[in-house]
């Protein structure tokens, strides 16, 4: 993909490879950056996860980080592109931002949430949530960056769609 982004993704130690393969298909189709921090729960060249991806996106083009520090070091994030967390522990919804081009959402594993560690380190109004029925804790990871990704790609108009 050439240019920035529509947005980029970034998977928190991402541990079922249908839900990063069905991840990698959906940033493919809306032209966002996928990225996924590792440890990761299974191999990249995993048959689940390119099955998951079908001929969608090769996992040559998910970039990898080895830490939370190698991605928040990243020249993007210093010049000016915004980096969202989500969380059930934040009010404010993720219709509530207004995304830039080239930001950046953070999702955490689907065993759990974002460490603290991570999340204290950015203030309230970048941490968001997807608003659900109260007894209920969180929805499929695939699914919550589905919903996240064509808000923010509609934000933008759409752009470079068909």
């Amino acid at each position: 993909m050439t240019g920035t982004p529509t947005l980029n993704i970034v998977l928190y130690q991402p541990e079922i490879p249908y839900n990063t393969g069905n991840i990698i298909r959906l940033c493919k189709n809306t032209g966002a950056t996928l990225h996924v921090i590792k440890p990761l729960g299974f191999q990249l060249q995993s048959k689940l996860l390119k099955r998951a991806a079908l001929d969608y996106g090769d996992v040559s083009e998910v970039i990898i980080h080895d830490s939370i520090t190698s991605l928040l070091s990243q020249p993007q994030l210093k010049n000016g592109c915004g980096i969202y967390a989500t969380t059930t522990a934040s009010t404010l919804r993720y219709t509530d931002v207004s995304y830039q081009q080239g930001d950046y959402v953070l999702f955490g594993p689907e065993s759990g949430s974002l460490p603290e560690h991570i999340t204290q380190q950015l203030p309230p109004k970048q941490l968001i949530t997807i608003p659900m029925m109260p007894t209920n804790r969180s929805l499929n990871l695939s699914n919550a960056v589905a919903v996240i990704l064509y808000e923010a790609w509609k934000q933008q108009g759409f752009q470079q769609s068909g």
